[in-house]
C-alpha cells in the first residue's frame, strides 16, 4: 500500500496522485506540485489515503508546498496573461491565413511553457506560427490540436436539459458513446435529439445504459409468441421498458384481444436480442444515409488532451 493524496489541475479534470509527504493536507486545498508539463498549482480533491500499488503510476513525485498567498497571486496573473496570449495568438493565425479555431490558451504555473488548445478539421501546419509566437512570448510554446468533446469541457455551456454540462462540471473522462445506447433506450433517432453542444451524442447516454440493457434483457421482443399466466398464448404487441409491462394480442372467445401483463406473468424463451433491432417504426424507416449520419455522431472516448499533467 502506497499513500497518496489526489489532485486535480483544472475543472473536471483528471485526479492524479502524488505523494502528501509530511504535509498535512485536506481535500479544498491549493498546493504546488511537479508535473511532466513543469510546476503546476492543483487543488487537493481527496484527503490522504492509501492505495495499493497497481493504481499507482510510478515514479510518485511529491508535493512541493501548499499554496502561499504569494502562490495565489502568481497563478491570478497568469490567468491575466492567458486572456492576452489568446489575443495575441488570434492574430497570428489571421495572419499566417491558418484554417484552425483557437480555443484556449494556457500557462503552466511557473511560466516554463504556454500552452494553445485548438480545433481543425485536418493537420495543421503551425511551424511558422509557432516561431512568431516564441518570439513574442520568450517561452516554450506548444500547440495542442484536440477534438469536438474536449473544446466542449473547456468552454462549458447548458444542455438541453438546461444543466450545466456534465463534461465541463465533473465528468472527469470521456466514456465510448454509441448509437446502440441510444437504441437500447428506445430514444428517437433524431440527430438534434441525441446529440450534445460538441456535436457528438450526448455522454448521458452513457448513465442508464446498464440499467436498460439489464431491464431489455428480461423482456420478450415485439413479435414473440408468449404464455401467459393464465394459460393464453399470443403476440407481443409492445412493451414498456421502465415498467416491465407487456402488451399481448391474445385470442379470447375467437376474438382478437390486447392484454398487459407484466413480464413476471409471461412464460418465454429468453433469447440473444438483436443489436440492430428495431426499437420503434422510426427506427425502422432510416435511410443508409442517415445511419452514416448517426454514426458520425459517435465517439470512442480515449485520453482527453487537455488533460495530461503525468
Amino acid at each position: 500500500m502506497i499513500k497518496v493524496v489526489g489532485i486535480r489541475f483544472r475543472s473536471a479534470g483528471k485526479i492524479y496522485y502524488f505523494d502528501p509527504a509530511e504535509l498535512d493536507l485536506k481535500a479544498g486545498m491549493h498546493t504546488i506540485v511537479e508535473t511532466a508539463r513543469g510546476v503546476e498549482m492543483g487543488t487537493v480533491m481527496t484527503d490522504p489515503k492509501e492505495v495499493s500499488d497497481e493504481e499507482v503510476v510510478q515514479p510518485l513525485k511529491p508535493v512541493i508546498r501548499i499554496a502561499t498567498e504569494a502562490d495565489e497571486k502568481t497563478a491570478e496573473k497568469n490567468r491575466e496573461k492567458e486572456k492576452e496570449a489568446y489575443k495575441i495568438c488570434l492574430e497570428k493565425i489571421e495572419k499566417h491565413k491558418l484554417e484552425m479555431k483557437l480555443v484556449d490558451a494556457e500557462y503552466t504555473f511557473d511560466n516554463n511553457k504556454l500552452l494553445f488548445y485548438f480545433t481543425a478539421d485536418g493537420r495543421i501546419d503551425f511551424r511558422e506560427l509557432v516561431k512568431d509566437l516564441a518570439a513574442v512570448f520568450r517561452t516554450r510554446i506548444e500547440l495542442r490540436q484536440i477534438g469536438v468533446r474536449d473544446e466542449t469541457k473547456i468552454l462549458g455551456g447548458y444542455g438541453i436539459c438546461g444543466r450545466q454540462l456534465c463534461c465541463h462540471t465533473f465528468l472527469s473522462e470521456f466514456a465510448p458513446v454509441s448509437i446502440k445506447m441510444a437504441k437500447e433506450q428506445n430514444l428517437s433517432l433524431n440527430p438534434t435529439k441525441i446529440s450534445g453542444v460538441c456535436g457528438r451524442l450526448m455522454c448521458c447516454l452513457k448513465n442508464e445504459e446498464d440499467t436498460y440493457e439489464y431491464l431489455n434483457s428480461r423482456l420478450p421482443n415485439v413479435g414473440d409468441y408468449v404464455t401467459t399466466n393464465d394459460g393464453l398464448r399470443g403476440e407481443v404487441s409492445s412493451v414498456n421498458v421502465l415498467r416491465q409491462l407487456v402488451k399481448v394480442l391474445v385470442e379470447v372467445n375467437d376474438e382478437k384481444e390486447l392484454h398487459e401483463y407484466h413480464v413476471d406473468e409471461l412464460k418465454f424463451k429468453p433469447r440473444r436480442r438483436k443489436e440492430n433491432r428495431k426499437n420503434s417504426s422510426e427506427n425502422g424507416k432510416l435511410t443508409a444515409e442517415e445511419m452514416k449520419e448517426l454514426k458520425a455522431l459517435e465517439d470512442r472516448g480515449g485520453k482527453s488532451k487537455i488533460d495530461d499533467a503525468n
